[in-house]
């Protein structure tokens, strides 16, 4: 929109703010709750053989690693999220205690399933 007064037309500052910030926001928003929750029983569970099971509890151990890594506040995303968006770091922190508790269960039920097989 065009302001003009007598002979200058100025354009309206902030014309596209609502636009920015709100992108601004999804960006920090989706930006939190980094650790990846897995599920605890998957559907091919009972197929797999010892080796794949081993595998899959490897894999599992590794997610909640990684959670628990995401958990320290020294980490630069925790930093982040206290500076920038402090709801994020309280969206991440419970995220992390999802991902290691559905790890730890995922990793006992493919246990429960070795002993099962006799591996």
């Amino acid at each position: 929109m065009l302001i003009s007064s007598g002979h200058l037309a100025i354009e309206r500052p902030f014309k596209y703010a609502k636009t920015i910030i709100t992108l601004l926001f999804l960006i920090i928003l989706t930006g939190c709750a980094t650790p990846t929750v897995v599920n605890v029983i998957g559907p091919n569970d009972n197929k797999l053989t010892c080796e794949e099971l081993s595998k899959e509890i490897e894999i599992a151990n590794k997610y909640a690693n990684e959670a628990q890594e995401a958990k320290k506040m020294s980490s630069p995303h925790n930093i982040g999220a206290i500076l920038f968006f402090l709801p994020g770091a309280g969206v991440t922190m419970k995220n992390v205690e999802e991902a290691v508790i559905a790890a730890k269960e995922r990793s006992l039920h493919l246990n429960k399933l070795k002993e099962k097989k006799g591996c």
